[in-house]
């Protein structure tokens, strides 16, 4: 088990951040860029979409499940922001489908530049089903979306040694990871904590999603800690939350009446989802040449704390032992993948 904030805490910090701290849009230069979001034919990925579109990118990539979904999606975003069509391109990715992800990162290795990766896509369900050899939410939210950015670092790098930038790849995370209280690995004792991950009577329904955003974390600040920033690997690795936002998070995964609840509760401390958007591309704008985000969390623009589950002795031992499970995985998974890591 880890060490979660009281929710006393978590609750001020909650309000302080969406009642009292002003979200200004992104205005940074991402002239002759290209970036990718996964999850961006809705909600903030599509409004991250649009914002790179408006500062000019060179070409935006929108990976998505749903190529037809993302075509409409594109289609949006040339209409409002009047660019012309070659900027998009919508490719094909689906979080829950290894395979799927292993034809993605192929075709990121094709790519002539990529400056930037906003990996955005992520589910929050009551149900419980399986994807590949994981309960759902595990495996999009922590087992693919890690994988997704494994595959991708070997261009990031490659162009940023090319153009000579400082490339960025951001994890779409939440400030839930404080609360996440990961007590599947109480039932796992000293065995296996995806065995217990994946036991549904060991499911804790309210905490998957919170228990998946801490995970990724762990998983994220493993990697930047294997990856340093260097001349030979300019790419600043980071895990951001927008905080609560309007979004489609919750759209196909969650019972009508309890979406309705959580928004009637929740509808006015919501940040838009145009500014939740932003946020996204705040977290890889090109001027975020600060290398001291490099494995951190970041909250309402700046790097946050960890909180306990990270920093405690508990949260430290469970991280060690989760990253190495997971890594394991991985490398079994798509063979070399870990292999870009120190």
């Amino acid at each position: 088990m880890s060490t979660p904030m009281g929710g006393g805490q978590f609750f001020l910090m909650l309000m302080k951040s969406q009642f009292f701290v002003k979200i200004p849009l992104p205005t940074s230069d991402f002239t002759g860029q290209t970036v990718i979001v996964t999850g961006s034919n809705t909600g903030l990925g599509l409004e991250a979409a649009r914002h790179l579109v408006r500062l000019g990118a060179a070409k935006v990539i929108l990976a998505v499940r749903s190529v037809d979904k993302g075509e409409r999606a594109a289609e949006s975003i040339l209409k409002s922001t009047e660019k012309t069509k070659n900027v998009i391109e919508v490719w094909q990715l689906d979080l829950g489908n290894y395979e799927s992800i292993r034809a993605f990162g192929k075709r990121v290795g094709g790519l002539e530049r990529l400056d930037a990766v906003i990996q955005n896509a992520g589910i929050n369900t009551l149900e419980w089903s399986t994807a590949e050899d994981n309960e759902t939410t595990l495996t999009v939210n922590v087992v693919g979306a890690v994988l997704v950015g494994l595959l991708v670092l070997p261009k990031l790098r490659e162009s940023g040694k090319k153009f000579g930038t400082k490339n960025r790849l951001t994890f779409v995370g939440s400030d839930l990871h404080y609360v996440g209280s990961v007590k599947e690995a109480k039932q796992a004792g000293s065995g296996s904590l995806f065995d217990a991950l994946n036991k549904k009577q060991n499911r804790k329904l309210f905490d998957r999603y919170p228990t998946t955003k801490l995970l990724l974390l762990y998983a994220v600040r493993e990697i930047a800690r294997r990856s340093p920033v260097t001349p030979e690997s300019p790419v600043i690795i980071s895990c951001m939350t927008p905080g609560a936002c309007k979004s489609d998070l919750m759209r196909d995964e969650i019972p009508k009446i309890v979406r309705i609840i959580i928004q009637s509760i929740m509808g006015l401390m919501m940040r838009s989802t145009e500014v939740g958007g932003g946020m996204l591309v705040d977290a890889v704008r090109p001027d975020r040449g600060i290398e001291e985000t490099h494995g951190a969390f970041l909250q309402d623009l700046k790097v946050f704390p960890n909180g306990p589950n990270v920093e405690s002795a508990k949260g430290q031992d469970l991280a060690k032992r989760f990253n190495e499970e997971l890594f394991a995985k991985l490398e079994t998974i798509s063979p070399g993948s870990t292999g870009v890591l120190q």
